[in-house]
């Protein structure tokens, strides 16, 4: 009689956080709520963002308007992202390449700066996050970033993680 041994992989830091993570999302209606929520708060958050004065710095010339505070938010989000998994990071360039196109509409046709985009953004953020709140409500537990700030973070690719796994694509 031989003896087998079953190697059992450990769990990725991502699958980690994401199993965390969906501890307080188990409602289906929670759920629905994150689905429309999560990518309202990162746009409204990044559009906000966006609006902040950057300063004309010389030594880009014409990449002067490239660049705005959103700039170093999304550096450091993506950086993030890449260290968890390269695919998700990937999914992600796209997702805020849409949004940020988005801005890009918007703050042609009010103006970047303006009171009138701030209003757009902040009406936004306040009433995702309200509906947040209410998901969590529903879902009889506290959201995630009250026991860690980095929570913040996952939830836009925890819902992306769930459309490479519809997908067959391993993230």
């Amino acid at each position: 009689m031989s003896k087998q041994t079953i190697q059992i992989e450990p769990k990725r830091p991502v699958d980690v956080l994401f199993d965390k993570y969906a501890e307080s999302h188990q409602n289906p209606t929670n759920k629905l709520v994150h689905w429309i929520c999560v990518p309202l708060i990162v746009f409204s958050l990044l559009g906000l963002i966006w609006q902040i004065p950057f300063p004309y710095l010389g030594f880009l010339g014409s990449y002067n308007g490239f660049f705005n505070w959103a700039s170093f938010l999304l550096a450091f989000s993506l950086y993030y992202y890449f260290t968890l998994s390269p695919v998700l990071f990937f999914l992600m360039i796209w997702v805020v390449a849409i949004m940020s196109y988005v801005i890009v509409k918007i703050e042609q046709g009010v103006g970047l700066g303006s009171s009138t985009a701030y209003l757009i953004y902040a009406a936004i953020f306040v009433a995702a996050w309200i509906g947040q709140f209410i998901g969590h409500k529903i879902e009889g537990k506290k959201p995630s970033f009250l026991d860690d700030v980095k929570f913040l973070l996952i939830g836009p690719i925890w819902l992306l993680h769930f459309i490479c796994k519809k997908a067959g694509i391993r993230y």
